[in-house]
């Protein structure tokens, strides 16, 4: 072998030598430059995904989004926002306001009590009733913004009445005495009216109701949700010095017991509105 083809064969080999490496450089670049973007994408992924649960914990709750909301009052309602509710005769004199939390274990024991006893004096024309529903229980207070804090069983109650309230007050009656009976009223502790199936369920033991599909997308639709924190503010902001429930005023004093409590047997409550009728 010639020194010349030894020479030209040490070339070759350099000159591919030179190219293996370029192309392991390249490939070492390209893979650097593919780790880097994957980093990128994945903080940003991360950024991203940060972002979003920034923003959806931000976000407003349902009921909380409904403070200001368009309120949609039901039918059988007067006043801002549909507020007003007032049940009876028109030739009845005197109204007397009922003060109640839906889930309130002391409205259910007053209700299952004397109810019965206070739709009869409506029937027969004795007063009009003006029903106030407050939502506290919930650990709601709309005068300072305040909800939700212990639940959503007396707004859901309360929208799923005024659903009942836009069929016929006596279907309203009638649903609030379900709701307040023994064998629905849950306990204090147990929020089971923030469940629509089970106001629903409640509903069905009320013919008007029964069935009802307009109803049931209300309740379903939360159709009355505004208006039912609308009715919790005005209990909040009422002029009556009402803080509890039940609670009961006619002409603007408290009707209660010799003892100062409210009237929570029939001969109470007959004894405190026969005394405010003639006052």
């Amino acid at each position: 072998m010639s020194k010349r083809n030894t020479q030209a064969a040490k070339s070759a080999a350099r000159e591919r030598l030179r190219q293996e490496r370029e192309r392991d450089a390249r490939r070492a670049k390209t893979k650097r430059q593919l780790v880097v973007a994957g980093t990128v994408v994945a903080v940003l992924a991360a950024a991203g995904g940060i972002g979003y649960a920034v923003v959806e914990a931000n976000k407003p709750g349902h009921w909380e989004a409904e403070v200001d909301a368009k309120v949609v009052a039901p039918a059988n309602t007067t006043g801002t926002d549909g507020t007003t509710v007032v049940i009876g005769k028109s030739t009845a004199k005197k109204t007397l306001k009922i003060y109640e939390d839906p889930r309130c274990p002391v409205c259910a024991s007053f209700e299952q009590t004397v109810g019965s006893t206070v739709d009869k004096d409506v029937a027969d024309g004795k007063f009009k009733i003006q029903y106030i529903g407050g939502t506290f229980l919930d650990g709601d207070s709309l005068g300072d913004g305040d909800i939700g804090s212990r639940g959503e069983g007396s707004k859901n109650a309360m929208s799923a009445m005024g659903a009942a309230l836009n069929v016929s007050t006596d279907a309203f009656l009638q649903y609030k005495t379900a709701l307040y009976s023994a064998k629905w009223h849950p306990e204090e502790t147990d929020d089971k009216f923030k469940d629509d199936s089970y106001l629903i369920e409640v509903a069905d033991t009320v013919p008007a109701l029964k069935g009802n599909a307009k109803f049931q997308n209300a309740v379903n639709n939360g159709t009355y949700d505004a208006w039912a924190l609308a009715m919790s503010k005005t209990f909040d902001t009422n002029k009556d010095e009402v803080t509890g429930t039940p609670s009961f005023v006619m002409d603007g004093k408290m009707l209660t017991t010799s003892g100062g409590n409210p009237p929570m047997t029939v001969a109470d409550f007959n004894t405190a509105v026969d005394a405010a009728l003639k006052a």
